[in-house]
């Protein structure tokens, strides 16, 4: 049982790793098939324009949608996401793994580090 959940937690941060690096280069290459020909603009000097706004990929809901739109953006940031949601899918592994074996210190812990990260991850600005 022990051999059984550290593999099952080396490969979910392998297989994490690798799904988050093959979402993000799929965005990546379909966002340069779209604008990879066009001009680069000028950025020596500031613009702020208003009707511009990028939050189709900056909530967690506007990048589900850009994923159905097929929206590039949203596919590089869906990347990162995934990226970002191993480590915790990783420590939540780790609290199941410590409840089996009714290590209750080392549960604690790592339902503390848990909560950390979720609220620091969700309550973030």
């Amino acid at each position: 049982m022990k051999h059984d959940i550290q593999q099952l937690i080396g490969n979910t941060l392998r297989r994490g790793v690798t799904i988050a690096f093959v979402i993000a280069l799929s965005g990546g290459l379909f966002y340069l098939a779209q604008h990879g020909r066009e001009p680069l603009p000028d950025y020596t000097r500031f613009a702020s324009d208003e009707a511009d706004t990028h939050t189709h990929y900056t909530t967690l809901r506007g990048i589900l949608l850009g994923l159905l739109a097929l929206n590039s953006a949203s596919w590089m940031q869906a990347g990162v996401v995934a990226l970002i949601l191993t480590p915790i899918l990783r420590v939540l592994l780790t609290f199941v793994d410590f409840a089996a074996k009714r290590d209750w210190l080392y549960m604690g812990i790592t339902a503390t580090v848990l909560v950390v990260i979720l609220a620091n991850s969700l309550g973030g600005k």
